[in-house]
């Protein structure tokens, strides 16, 4: 079954979509992408063809490999032009509501032995899956941001996916020269159920003034081989998001030792939202 998958469709044209549209296609992996908006198609376009040209430049690629990658990718404001993919992902925005509206069309539309994921990095699999009446070919496959790049995808089992579905995504992401974790629902997963704490307890480390921010990332990196520090990690991520996930998993474990820090929740009441704000942690407005 593993041979099964040669079209992907993808929903949302987004930084995510686009980035597993370019994974596809550069392994020779036909692919739809579909974005409700014209303009969010062409932007996502334009961004794979931006992001192949720099690994031309790179000389990771040559120009043919360029052109063959474009050409197996198809860009659709139509869910029909999903009826042919044996895989369908949702990359959509990060909203519980949006999601579920998109699978229930999805699963009225495609054939009924598609298999869907979502790329979802919060929201339960199994609420998801439930969402349609083909649960059992349902997963989670939660690619890393730049996709293109980085070499794990998560892959989430519901409580109601099967072997063969989670088997033939797995054989997928391997093709796409993936290393994909097998991982059972429960919030945050594998990956950011022990990142974003650490991050919290960094912004702890702070606010009890252990040490300066360029000391505790210091530390981390030099102590743990971590490449970036936690705190420089915070600002890239976006403070915001970083308390939003810390509030998801205290409401959803109900253990205090997910409690935000007052500090994190102090510097996103300022606005300081770390890169996309100018400044977080630290500040980029001069850079």
């Amino acid at each position: 079954m593993s041979n099964s998958i040669q079209t992907v469709g993808i929903v949302g044209a987004g930084t995510m979509g686009n980035g597993i549209a370019q994974a596809c296609a550069t392994k020779g992996i036909n692919v739809v992408m579909v974005d409700i908006a014209e303009a969010a198609v062409q932007k996502g376009l334009a961004t794979i063809a931006g992001s192949l040209d720099r690994l031309i430049k790179k000389e990771k690629i040559s120009e043919a490999d360029k052109a063959a990658a474009l050409a197996l990718v198809k860009g659709s404001t139509s869910y029909d032009d999903l009826k042919g993919c044996q895989l369908v992902i949702e990359a959509a925005t990060e909203n519980p509501e949006i999601k579920n509206k998109i699978l229930k069309q999805l699963d009225e539309l495609l054939p009924a032995d598609t298999l869907i994921a979502s790329n979802t990095s919060s929201i339960s699999i199994t609420e998801l899956a439930a969402q349609t009446k083909r649960a059992d070919k349902f997963i989670g496959m939660h690619f890393f941001n730049p996709v293109p790049m980085m070499a794990l995808v998560e892959l989430i089992r519901g409580i109601q996916t099967s072997d063969a579905t989670h088997d033939t995504v797995k054989a997928l992401a391997e093709n796409l020269g993936k290393s994909p974790i097998t991982v059972k629902n429960a919030p945050g997963f594998v990956v950011n159920r022990i990142l974003v704490p650490m991050i919290n307890e960094a912004f702890f480390v702070l606010a009890e003034g252990l040490a300066t921010p360029e000391d505790i990332d210091a530390g981390m990196k030099l102590g743990c081989n971590h490449p970036i520090g936690p705190l420089a990690l915070a600002d890239m991520i976006g403070l915001d998001v970083c308390l939003a996930v810390m509030e998801v998993y205290l409401e959803q474990f109900g253990d205090s030792k997910y409690r935000p820090c007052y500090l994190l929740k102090e510097l996103v009441a300022a606005g300081h939202l770390g890169r996309k704000t100018g400044r977080g942690v630290y500040d980029y407005s001069a850079k």
